[in-house]
């Protein structure tokens, strides 16, 4: 049975890979010490969704282990050598504004953690193929350069504008400001790459604009759609940080990214980049995804507005998936913004009950 190893394996997207390799006769095997309880406190533990992956998913193996465990990682691929086929590095700190309360312990995570895994995938599963969950933050606050006309409900580019149908992948990211996650997450994304065309290495970096699912633990500080759900549901007061609330993302379904590693990993490259978001197909407004929220939920959203945006924020991002699909053009896009909507809330009522 060919072997995936799956970092940040309880989380959103490592979650999502366990359960689609699974389906795929794979023998998963999980990294992750639930930092993202440290990082955000206890309503982000992802504890409970490593305790469903135990116990439905029979082909899954967990390690409780630090990425920045050099010796433990070493070990772990060690011991499954050349059966690893596909490492799924989804593990890292996430957060715009955790970073600058903790810049060293932000780095160590994702840019040192991140070459660890790679080291040891070079030793002992060489032939392996490593997917590396990036960020458009890479970019830093380039896009906001672009010259985005006010709407009712959104920041938009006119359709004669070359990025209209998205950002794509020839967007410098140098000479901007990243914030300090983006500079990690840079760090992390060039050695992935680096490592692809040095050693030639079969891996890619999937730059992600806002990734949501039904297995997000959304929390203020990472997760819009899960936690504005969450706050429509239970009448909690959601704040917008700047921009009017009309800073446009695209949002892609923990599943469609997913899809996407595997059709990669079906014909991989070496030292590949990907924007990946849910293009024009999947885009909304903070505005826009209140007034959705509202309309599902059936009840009004306590908001309340600061002016003071996240340093670096995007005001605009919607990503061009131009390249991915000219490299894998079987792969489509399966979710809009108000299936994911209504998914994250039926899961998020699913889960109260279970309390």
């Amino acid at each position: 049975m060919p072997v995936a190893v799956v970092t940040g394996s309880a989380g959103l997207i490592g979650s999502e890979s366990v359960r689609f390799l699974d389906e795929k006769g794979y023998e998963t095997v999980g990294i992750d010490n639930d930092m993202r309880k440290y990082f955000f406190g206890n309503e982000a533990s992802t504890r409970w969704n490593r305790d469903l992956l135990e116990k439905k998913v029979k082909s899954y193996t967990h390690f409780d282990v630090d990425i920045r465990d050099r010796e433990s990682i070493d070990r772990i691929f060690r011991r499954y050598g050349s059966h690893v086929c596909l490492v799924i590095h989804a593990a890292g700190q996430p957060s715009h504004d955790w970073a600058a309360s903790d810049p060293l312990t932000d780095f160590t995570v994702n840019a040192n953690g991140t070459v660890n895994l790679l080291e040891a995938v070079r030793k002992h599963s060489p032939e392996a193929t490593f997917i590396f969950t990036s960020t458009n933050k890479v970019y830093g606050d380039t896009p906001n350069r672009l010259p985005l006309r006010e709407l009712e409900t959104r920041w938009e580019l006119k359709e004669t504008h070359p990025y209209y149908r998205g950002i794509d992948e020839s967007m410098s990211i140098d000479q901007s400001k990243h914030s300090l996650f983006g500079v990690s997450k840079v760090a992390a994304d060039l050695m992935v790459q680096e490592y692809g065309r040095y050693f030639g290495m079969k891996t890619a970096c999937f730059r992600g604009s806002c990734l949501t699912g039904p297995n997000h633990s959304g929390t203020q500080l990472h997760g819009f759609l899960a936690y504005l759900m969450k706050c429509a549901i239970t009448g909690n007061r959601y704040t917008i940080l700047g921009y009017s609330g009309k800073q446009v993302r695209d949002n892609i379904h923990s599943y469609d990214l997913v899809n996407m590693f595997w059709h990669f990993h079906q014909n991989p490259r070496q030292g590949e980049a990907y924007n990946a978001g849910g293009g024009r197909e999947s885009n909304c407004s903070i505005l826009e995804a209140v007034h959705l929220c509202e309309q599902i939920t059936g009840k009004k959203m306590d908001l309340e507005y600061s002016s003071d945006n996240r340093i670096a924020d995007h005001i605009w991002w919607i990503s061009d998936l131009t390249k991915f699909r000219t490299h894998y053009p079987k792969w489509t896009l399966t979710y809009g913004i108000r299936e994911i909507l209504v998914e994250i809330s039926e899961a998020l009522r699913k889960r109260e009950r279970m309390k």
